[in-house]
């Protein structure tokens, strides 16, 4: 087992998965992959399950572990991340990503993002466009515009010095996660992105934005909607308000 741990939450994702996960394995840094699929009706678990075979077969494949998790229907992005933690956890990671299967993440920036955790001691590594200018490739300047600005506005309602808070691209270092109450995150969507980063600045951990190039998809469809923007846009507000009534401190 390795010491990282890079969760991919899957829906469709046939055109791609088995591309991220030879990506991933091809870097010179070995890193566990854990698969969450929600029942994709394109058949993306069962390529998974191929995978693995063909993994257990060849020895080539035993410095890495592909873990696959199925669960039935679309349950959304926040309970597959918080399912995976928890694996995480249970497992022994170290150090626990969020990243796309789509390829909108580089698996190249994996490398600096576990440099920032593991060897420059920062408590979570965010993959960010933001931080260095605006670096969006191959999205329409309408949702360039919307995605700078929500963070901009998340970070005026909270107060929290990142720049790209609804990043999808994370790393978090074990010891945050054993510290947030999983189970009282209540976003599913995109706001549970905002949410944790939001928890852990809150307890007092160390955030490092690592500057990255996102390119949007392009195979597949995007799983973006009107109604995971309005969470994201809507309940940082209660977010907020919510903070003013808890104690947050480290055990």
């Amino acid at each position: 087992m390795n010491d990282g741990l890079i969760i991919i939450p899957t829906y469709n994702e046939k055109e791609n998965v088995e591309e991220i996960i030879e990506a991933v394995f091809c870097l010179p840094r070995a890193f566990d992959i854990l698969i969450i699929d929600d029942g994709s009706p394109d058949g993306t678990g069962r390529i998974v399950k191929d995978i693995q075979q063909r993994m257990d077969k060849d020895p080539a494949f035993q410095q890495w572990t592909l873990h696959l998790l199925e669960r039935e229907g679309k349950l959304g992005l926040g309970t597959a991340y918080i399912t995976g933690f928890k694996f995480a956890l249970e497992k022994g990671y170290d150090y626990i990503f969020e990243m796309d299967a789509d390829f909108s993440h580089n698996p190249k920036d994996l490398l600096p993002m576990y440099e920032a955790c593991a060897i420059n001691h920062h408590d979570m590594a965010v993959g960010s466009r933001y931080i260095t200018g605006v670096n969006v490739v191959n999205w329409p300047m309408s949702r360039v515009i919307l995605s700078y600005f929500a963070s901009r506005y998340v970070q005026f309602i909270t107060g929290i010095p990142v720049h790209d808070t609804t990043a999808g691209f994370v790393c978090f270092s074990r010891r945050v996660l054993e510290q947030i109450d999983l189970d009282k995150i209540k976003f599913i969507g995109y706001a549970f992105q905002i949410e944790m980063k939001f928890t852990a600045w809150k307890l007092g951990y160390s955030i490092k934005e690592v500057p990255i190039i996102f390119t949007d998809r392009t195979k597949g469809q995007s799983k973006m909607s009107g109604g995971i923007i309005k969470e994201a846009l809507f309940g940082v507000i209660s977010m907020k308000i919510s903070s003013w009534f808890k104690k947050y401190h480290l055990t």
